[in-house]
């Protein structure tokens, strides 16, 4: 019985003993992850090139230039519920704030809220590094077309031949 009770002592005391736990809006979380450039369209970015004198035209319409571009993302949405008008090399946030194209991810989270806390977690998408250590995470557009997001069908790959079938 001492041993017991002598056991439960020590584990009070190491409870005690830690340091308080972080709420959660405290937790260490990077604001910005290492991600490699988004894939542009060869020979469209940066769109200041070809937007830097052109005023910005907020009408939503068909658009003259960028023909293959078909918006199937959002009911009624519009480039510019998502691009910069005044600066076209950035991304606008539903409150205003502007952010690069590295950090899609934020303008991508403003909807699929559920989506990036598990990217975020290494859950959703791809995510290379060391456990311990530095990790690359791969944008929302590595993988998904943002204004036709969804996955495209896939034609299923044969079975893998068994080894005793091999000859």
């Amino acid at each position: 019985m001492k041993k017991i009770l002598f056991a439960l002592a020590g584990l009070f005391l190491l409870i005690l003993l830690q340091p308080p736990l972080k709420a959660s809006s405290e937790q260490d979380v990077p604001k910005h992850f290492l991600v490699p450039p988004p894939p542009f369209s060869p020979g469209i970015f940066p769109c200041s090139q070809c937007h830097a004198f052109m005023p910005p035209n907020r009408k939503p319409r068909k658009l003259e230039m960028h023909q293959d571009i078909v918006l199937k993302h959002m009911p009624g949405g519009w480039c510019f519920d998502c691009h910069n008008p005044d600066n076209r090399d950035t991304l606008r946030l539903a409150n205003g704030k502007l952010v690069s194209f590295d950090e899609s991810y934020n303008l991508c989270g403003q909807c699929h809220g559920t989506i990036l806390r598990e990217w975020k977690a290494g859950l959703h998408g791809k995510r290379t590094g060391m456990w311990n250590g530095e990790k690359q995470y791969r944008l929302c557009v590595h993988c998904h077309w943002p204004h036709e997001p969804r996955f495209k069908p896939l034609k299923p790959m044969p079975p893998p031949v068994r080894p005793s079938d091999i000859k």
